[in-house]
């Protein structure tokens, strides 16, 4: 179940942390669709890398 977190006394919202742990996570899957080659499918760059960060998040809400 979703439970404020305490950071130093101040209760944060569980989505605040996974937000927080989605930033990495896109920013490595960037790095592999960058060095594979694959970014040049995208027409939109910085449509795609919101996309990806709400799917990583997405994700994260659901399975963590």
């Amino acid at each position: 179940m979703l439970t404020e977190f305490n950071l130093f006394g101040v209760f944060m919202a569980p989505i605040v942390v996974y937000a927080l742990a989605a930033l990495p996570i896109t920013m490595f899957l960037r790095f592999l669709l960058w060095w594979s080659g694959l970014m040049r499918w995208f027409w939109h760059f910085a449509l795609f890398e919101v996309a990806l960060y709400t799917c990583v998040l997405c994700l994260l809400i659901l399975y963590v």
